[in-house]
């Protein structure tokens, strides 16, 4: 398999020389060429690839294969297999994203209930033993465990969707890839 290269016409190719078609796809899954997953090691070397290539240009997947493989493959099939594949990938990771919200906008409700008394309660100790050691012990900690409790909405909303959101445009381009099949003789 070959480095991505970049076109002077703006394209991103992605070159991939293999021997049989059969590299391309999963071996464990009896699907013909439509339905087949692709095989671990190839979706990771196309999305690596894609990755190295500047965001804003369209991507080119260039499969070299031998003469006699080239024949018993249909440029179509497995153009469509390629696209259709990480078109579910994107499909997928945006299912993982709404959930991830969902997760976020539950745990910010809860997060905020919770900040919400132990802002208060911490306020109600503070007032009653104001010289009291105990009663800024019990103040503080009830401030930190408020805070806590709004940790993982403030992770959701902050951080952890961004990559997400970067891996299913990746995936957006990779189905909307030019998949191109080339033959060289045999060696």
């Amino acid at each position: 398999m070959r480095a991505p290269s970049t076109e002077p016409a703006g394209v991103g190719r992605i070159e991939m020389k293999l021997r049989k078609v059969s590299q391309l796809f999963n071996t464990l899954d009896p699907s013909p060429f439509r339905e087949s997953d692709l095989a671990l090691q190839a979706e990771d070397y196309i999305v690596d690839r894609a990755l190295e290539l500047p965001s804003n240009i369209p991507i080119e997947i260039v499969i070299h294969l031998p003469s006699d493989e080239l024949l018993q493959a249909s440029e179509f099939d497995i153009a469509s297999t390629i696209k259709d594949y990480f078109g579910l990938r994107r499909q997928a990771v945006s299912r993982e994203m709404g959930e991830l919200f969902k997760t976020g906008r539950l745990s910010l409700v809860v997060g905020l209930a919770i900040l919400s008394v132990c802002l208060l309660l911490g306020w109600l100790f503070g007032q009653r033993m104001r010289e009291d050691p105990l009663s800024q012990i019990l103040t503080e900690s009830f401030l930190i465990l408020g805070w806590v409790a709004i940790w993982k909405p403030s992770e959701i909303f902050l951080y952890a969707w961004p990559p997400i959101a970067a891996r299913r445009k990746l995936f957006l381009r990779l189905s909307e890839a030019t998949v191109v099949l080339d033959g060289k003789p045999a060696t």
